[in-house]
């Protein structure tokens, strides 16, 4: 019977997918769960593989020092102005026309160095005027003590009047005055001739001439130069009145009140004068409008490099404070006026201390309260830890140089306030 297409083709379906099956076609249902829970069993096989091998990170590192105990001194600092230890200004003594300058200015000069010439001429004739009136009265003197000599006897025969010889010896008496003035007029005839040669009172530094050959001058007239002793040189710088009392009571207390505080002169550019000067004296009184002392300072100036007029900073140690515990003030952490820092405690858990800080010391800042001596404070690394987390401390870099660095500081909030 022969079968339709139809027909045909519905009967051999079944064989065909059976064929496909077999030669690797689409998979069943069945076969596509049993896949996915096999690779469900892979993945979690390596993830819990995973789990067991993963690496557990180092705990942070952080730069830590170890406080100990150090004497820090304290300085102050001031505004200092150099002036000559003696300033003399010189003046013309006499009227006259100056002739000649005989000094290069800017230069040393000693004392009697003739610095000026004034014209001698009209000098030189009044003292020969003098003189020439001292031997007149001389003569004159010389005549009326001869009468006298010849007018005694006489009237002791009565040979002449008394009136007469009292006439004599009063005119004898007349002419000897008249000659110590004559004395005197010369003395002074001579002074003014040497006030023509104007020389210098001191041994010094020469400034700039203020008057020119050709000048009229006088005593009225302007100062003609100035010579002014720089070697050694004052330095001259106000403290306040507390600064004053405390400065000086650590003199007492030293039981040595006459000990010279060595003072460093510190230059516009931050250089410092390699000699060490010392305390002069104080003025006496303190000035009521600014309630300050002033303080002079000797400084020796054998190179004359120093000037008077030149401006620096006076420093001074006015005290040291003893067991002083010195933090970097990068360590410090400010908030809201508080202070703390980062410690570092047997376990390397870290803890954040408050701590009262006082003066700042360059850098450093010393630790009044909230600290102690043996604790390792974190200098580094702080952003990075929170508290009680563990770390791993390592030496700060420059921990071995803090106390050669803290004895070269200034206390800068000090001086500044003084200032």
């Amino acid at each position: 019977m022969i079968k339709t297409q139809k027909e045909a083709a519905s009967a051999g379906t079944p064989k065909r997918l059976h064929i496909a099956a077999r030669q690797g076609g689409c998979p069943s249902l069945a076969n596509v769960r049993l896949i996915s829970v096999f690779c469900l069993l892979v993945l979690a096989i390596f993830a819990n593989g995973c789990k067991k091998h993963s690496v557990i990170p180092p705990p942070p590192e952080v730069q830590v020092i170890t406080l100990a105990p150090t004497n820090v001194p304290i300085f102050e600092e001031w505004i200092g102005t150099l002036d000559g230890f003696v300033n003399a200004q010189i003046h013309a003594q006499v009227t006259g026309y100056l002739l000649t300058q005989n000094y290069a200015e800017g230069s040393e000069v000693k004392q009697g160095d003739l610095l000026f010439q004034i014209d001698p001429r009209p000098f030189q004739a009044t003292l020969n005027q003098a003189q020439a009136k001292l031997a007149q009265d001389q003569a004159q003197a010389g005549k009326m003590e001869l009468d006298v000599k010849r007018y005694t006897p006489l009237a002791k025969e009565q040979a002449i009047s008394q009136e007469e010889l009292d006439n004599a010896i009063q005119a004898n008496l007349a002419a000897s005055a008249q000659v110590k003035a004559d004395q005197a007029a010369i003395e002074n005839a001579q002074l003014n001739l040497g006030f023509t040669k104007i020389t210098s009172p001191i041994d010094g530094l020469a400034g700039m001439a203020l008057a020119q050959t050709g000048d009229l001058v006088g005593q009225s007239s302007t100062v003609l130069t100035t010579v002014s002793t720089i070697n050694p040189i004052k330095v001259y710088f106000q403290v306040s009145e507390q600064s004053y009392v405390a400065f000086w009571q650590s003199l007492v207390d030293s039981g040595n009140v006459d000990r010279n505080f060595p003072l460093q002169l510190i230059f516009v550019g931050g250089s410092v004068y390699p000699e060490k000067g010392k305390l002069f004296f104080a003025d006496r009184q303190v000035d009521p409008n600014t309630g300050t002392l002033q303080i002079v300072g000797l400084f020796p100036n054998t190179k004359l490099k120093l000037r008077p007029g030149q401006y620096g900073r006076v420093r001074a140690q006015t005290q040291t404070i003893t067991n002083a515990l010195l933090v970097p003030q990068r360590a410090v952490t400010e908030l809201q006026g508080s202070y703390q820092v980062g410690l570092v405690g047997a376990t390397n858990a870290l803890h954040f201390q408050s701590v009262k800080v006082g003066d700042q010391i360059g850098s450093n800042w010393i630790i009044e309260t909230g600290l102690k001596a043996g604790d390792r404070v974190v200098v580094e690394g702080t952003q990075k830890v929170q508290e009680g987390m563990v770390v791993n401390p390592e030496p700060f870099e420059t921990e071995t140089n803090q106390t050669n660095q803290t004895q070269a500081q200034t206390n800068s909030g000090t001086a500044n306030e003084s200032q």
